[in-house]
Parts: C-alpha cells; sequence; structure tokens
C-alpha cells in the first residue's frame, strides 16, 4: 500500500467506527450522513485491502489489522488535534482535577482499585468520586457534566456522545467448592439440562440496562429455576459458598473470586462493556489523559 494514496480524513472515519462500534454511530459522530461514512469504510478498505470490521450478532468486530491500527490512529489524532487547537499541556503530576465517573457497583469492585493505584502514582493530587447513575440517564449526566465518563454495559444512541469498546465479555456461573451438577458428566462447562436442574441466583443491577441473563434464562425455559434475585453482584459470592445456589456473573468478577468454583457456560450471552463521554470533553487535555489511562488500564482490544 502506497501511503501518499490515502486520503487522511478517511482516518476520521476509522477512528470514529472504531469508537462507535458501528457505521450509524461513526456517522452521528462525525456529522456524516450514512452513505457517505459507508463510502468511506468502502475506500479504506480498498486501500488497506481488508475489511477491517466485519458484521456478528452483536454488532461490527475489527479485524486483527484493524485491531493494530485503528488504536494508533485515534492516539495520533487526539495529539493532532491538541497541537491544531493550541490548548495547554495537561500535566497529571500537578493536576488537582476531581474525576467524576459512572460505574456500577460491579465496576466500582472491578476497575476502581486499579484505577485509584494508577491515579496516586500519576497524578498524586488529583480526587475520584464515583457516582451511581442508572444507565438510562447516562447521557444526560455527561452532557449535564454531573460526570466525566461512564464505564459498563452501556449503548448510548444519543446525538453528541461517545462509546469505545474496552472490552468482550460473558457470563459464567459460580458455585461453592464442593458443589456438583445434578446431573451428566462433570466438566468445565455446564451443558443446559445441568443448568437447568440447578437452583440459580442472578443479579439485577440498575446501573446498566443489561437483562441478558434474563433473557437467556427466559429463551432457555429457566426462569423459573430462579430461587434469589439481588440487587447487587456483591451478595453473590457468599450466597453461593453457603448454600447450593448457583449464581450468574461476569467472567471477570468469577477470576477475581476466592472460594468458589467457577463453570464456562457455552451458551450464555457475550457482551460489550464500553467507555463513554460527551462530546464536549473530547478536545479537554484532562479528559484525554483520563480516557487514554482507562483504555491502558482495561482496554483489551
Amino acid at each position: 500500500m502506497n501511503f501518499r494514496q490515502l486520503d487522511l480524513n478517511l482516518l476520521r472515519v476509522l477512528a470514529a467506527i472504531h469508537r462507535a462500534g458501528s457505521v450509524t454511530g461513526a456517522a452521528r459522530a462525525l456529522s456524516l450522513s450514512q452513505s457517505a461514512t459507508s463510502n468511506a469504510l468502502a475506500r479504506l478498505r480498498h486501500f488497506f485491502g481488508d475489511d477491517l470490521f466485519v458484521r456478528s450478532p452483536t454488532g461490527l468486530q475489527h479485524t486483527r489489522l484493524c485491531a493494530q491500527v485503528a488504536p494508533a490512529v485515534v492516539a495520533h489524532l487526539l495529539s493532532l488535534e491538541a497541537v491544531v487547537t493550541g490548548v495547554e499541556d495537561f500535566d497529571p503530576q500537578q493536576s488537582r482535577s476531581t474525576w467524576r465517573l459512572s460505574l456500577s457497583d460491579l465496576g466500582e469492585m472491578l476497575f476502581l482499585p486499579r484505577l485509584t493505584a494508577a491515579l496516586r502514582q500519576r497524578a498524586p493530587h488529583t480526587r475520584v468520586t464515583n457516582i451511581s447513575v442508572a444507565g438510562a440517564a447516562v447521557a444526560g449526566a455527561l452532557e449535564a457534566r454531573e460526570i466525566d465518563c461512564a464505564v459498563g454495559i452501556l449503548e448510548p444512541r444519543q446525538r453528541g456522545i461517545h462509546a469505545e469498546r474496552l472490552f468482550r465479555e460473558q457470563y459464567v456461573a459460580i458455585t461453592c467448592k464442593g458443589w456438583k451438577p445434578p446431573s451428566g458428566r462433570r466438566g468445565r462447562a455446564l451443558t443446559q439440562a445441568q443448568l437447568a436442574g440447578a437452583s440459580l441466583a442472578v443479579a439485577a443491577p440498575t446501573a446498566t440496562f443489561h437483562s441478558s441473563v434474563e433473557d437467556m434464562l427466559v429463551g432457555l425455559k429457566l426462569a423459573d429455576r430462579v430461587v434469589l434475585r439481588a440487587r447487587h453482584f456483591g451478595a453473590l459470592p457468599e450466597l453461593v459458598t453457603t448454600s447450593d445456589l448457583l449464581a450468574i456473573v461476569p467472567a471477570m468478577y468469577a477470576a477475581s473470586l476466592p472460594n468458589v468454583q467457577d463453570w464456562e457456560l457455552p451458551f450464555a450471552p457475550h457482551y460489550d462493556v464500553r467507555l463513554v463521554w460527551h462530546a464536549s470533553t473530547a478536545r479537554d487535555p484532562g479528559q484525554q489523559w483520563l480516557r487514554a489511562l482507562l483504555r491502558e488500564l482495561f482496554g483489551r482490544e
């Protein structure tokens, strides 16, 4: 490929699709028509000789080449934007900013310790506050600058809201160490029949809209196997270690728990954990620094 033949404007489209996870979302972020954005993607595919993004049941998935190229493009565009607009540098060592995040209860347990440790080293005078915002209200809170960004199972579609996938996750089951499937052979994964013989516990946090576990159980005709619904994931580990219950939780959470047995659920849904922010903060150097830190700590793309 000849770099001189590349229209650099197309790189903005590549970065936007990578952030939004869809052509429609990228078009909205760039104030372009969907047809113009689709045409730009076609030109990018021709230049790179690669599909870059492929369709899946959960939306656009990037190819291996795109995973290598897009993050570098995003980083360089942000740097170029900072130079062109003449914004002042952000000095994390001197900053006294207060970061306002929105994390679910599970996000607080999984993300806040690592983030706080990094901030204490790199931006020691800053402070961080986790503000509970229901998923449906995240866009409004971002627009009102009540929060700087949100991380979670979020799919914002409002104009002016930017989103970038940090990683893809799926659900697993956890039980006490001595638990055995009620039927069939014991392995790393549970079958639908084995799940049907278990007594289930699920959590329904309000900080995100996500009903895929309930939807899965309804689809498998197992909704009646749920004997406990908790408001927070934090209650589930002790519940399973002191009873015969089987809880369904995110794999990342299960990996952090001692004294539980985790089981794969091949039929469980996948979902995307996204970093979400408002367009009005796109050029703010401090906000850019914070988002870069979140990508570094938690991005698995």
